[in-house]
């Protein structure tokens, strides 16, 4: 007779845990991912300008143009949204580099914080991209911005 209480209270647990792995699959199912895009997105509408001109004297051919990519986030249960720019799209010897031009009313400052808050999200945006090519048409350069992936704490200095 004690056998049938064992063999009940088993399947009642397992019944229970079969039950909690099917909600836990479920809700893990139904969570959002990260926001990491593989891929860069491609305008095939081009607007010619002097940084395509910059861009290609320099080796670069410009595969896209102007992009908005659209940005929600949750704050204490409301939707606030915002949005990222990319200029251009442009390939060099199978690489893809996402483009930003300069702006005269909002220049950039060469250090640490304006390149993390103005560059660092399309860099963690799109990780499959080999950087970002900063065209700035008044000087006409081209700069070229990626993340350090082996930092030491002792090479930081700041």
């Amino acid at each position: 007779m004690d056998t049938r209480y064992d063999t009940v209270i088993i399947t009642v647990i397992g019944v229970i845990l079969g039950i909690w792995a099917l909600y836990s699959l479920r809700a893990w199912l139904k969570e959002p991912g990260p926001l990491v895009l593989k891929t860069i997105p491609i305008n095939e509408e081009l607007n010619e300008g002097p940084a395509v001109d910059q861009l290609e004297e320099a080796g670069y051919e410009v595969v896209g143009g102007k992009m908005k990519i659209p940005l929600a986030f949750k704050v204490n249960g409301h939707t606030v949204y915002s949005r990222l720019f990319i200029d251009y799209v442009a390939v060099r010897n199978g690489s893809t580099y996402m483009v930003k031009t300069s702006r005269r009313k909002k220049p950039m400052e060469w250090n640490g914080p304006d390149l993390r808050d103005r560059l660092m999200p399309y860099l963690l945006l799109y990780p499959g991209c080999a950087g970002v090519l900063y065209v700035d048409t008044d000087e006409k350069s081209i700069r070229l911005i990626t993340l350090m992936e082996d930092l030491e704490e002792e090479e930081y200095e700041g």
